[in-house]
């Protein structure tokens, strides 16, 4: 037996307790893992929450990413005893996930834990900061440097964004970070920001198609009515690296910002990642996320914790990162 949070569903409506399984129930896969640490997303907190038809088959264990000690592998790259961790391939959504003691999945999901990297950590980092990291190196393969000014950062306060700053300051960029609560400033400042914006000042877009050029570049969790705020302020052949959608989902821009400034809107997807990709993300967050600006991140939580941050996630009220430990 071991404990897992599960989704239920009933008329339509999606329900979620703290309970005790068999492992027989686990699905398929070639490697089953003793998870440790799990974390909580934005997309955790809408599939907690029976939102998005994200999970499509009921019962249903959710959690996005987890890290852990491999316990048992049929799996050539896998044996017992190997630290690993997991973040996207569906996992948590059509895939039972890792907030539960075990996990059974393809190993090619897996990635070997990074050396220097603690299951904790790694999970501090998860799908959030692993988000973080394609978005810099995005960014840098369209022309992004430390001496072409300063790079905005949405959302600043939430995961991926906490993570975002402590990188892009870690590079030497002077990194503009955007929120709407106050009390979040100093955490930010510390995480290495230079200035400070309130995000009613990108809430909304100005109207003209193009505006004063301010950043050569940002990192946009927010989507919506701000992306399309700061496409008219981005440098000539700036980049915007989008990440999220916590502000809507539609955009209603103007071509002008591509056309006239050759601005790039750049997706960013973490889940379906290639592998070499992955592995070049982990190593550079192990060397470029400042260790002790991640502790500082950190949000300890257990598995019970979860059925009441799950909502508190989609109301923008986490800052940092929320660590699980599935075992406490």
């Amino acid at each position: 037996m071991f404990k897992a949070i599960l989704l239920e569903e009933s008329e339509g409506k999606v329900s979620a307790g703290l309970t005790e399984l068999e492992e027989s129930r686990l699905p398929e896969g070639d490697v089953t893992v003793a998870v440790e640490y799990s974390t909580l997303n934005y997309k955790d907190g809408m599939v907690l929450n029976g939102l998005g038809r994200l999970v499509r088959s009921y019962p249903h264990v959710p959690g996005v990413d987890f890290a852990g000690t491999v316990e048992e592998s049929s799996h050539p790259g896998y044996k017992p005893g190997d630290k690993v961790t997991l973040t996207g391939w569906r996992v948590g959504e059509h895939h039972w996930g890792g907030y539960a003691e075990k996990a059974r999945v393809k190993g090619d999901w897996l990635v070997p834990l990074p050396d220097g990297l603690t299951t904790k950590r790694a999970m501090a980092i998860g799908t959030a900061g692993f988000t973080a990291m394609l978005a810099v190196m995005a960014l840098e393969a369209h022309g992004a440097a430390p001496d072409k000014g300063e790079v905005l950062v949405t959302g600043a306060a939430g995961g991926v964004g906490s993570v975002a700053v402590a990188v892009l300051a870690r590079l030497g960029y002077r990194v503009a970070a955007s929120t709407g609560r106050a009390e979040t400033h100093a955490y930010l400042k510390d995480l290495g920001a230079t200035t400070l914006i309130d995000r009613q000042e990108i809430a909304e877009p100005s109207g003209r198609p193009l505006d004063k050029e301010r950043w050569q570049g940002c990192i946009d969790a927010v989507g919506g009515s701000t992306l399309a705020s700061v496409l008219p302020q981005i440098a000539y052949r700036g980049s915007v690296a989008a990440v999220g959608l916590a502000g809507g989902n539609k955009l209603e821009t103007t071509v002008i910002p591509f056309l006239l400034r050759g601005v790039n809107l750049l997706g960013i997807d973490s889940v379906l990642s290639p592998p070499a990709e992955r592995r070049e993300a982990w190593a550079r967050l192990v060397c470029e996320l400042p260790m002790d600006k991640l502790d500082g991140m950190i949000v300890e939580a257990k598995l019970a914790d979860l059925l009441t941050l799950g909502g508190d996630i989609l109301k923008g009220g986490v800052r940092g990162r929320v660590v699980v430990d599935v075992r406490a």
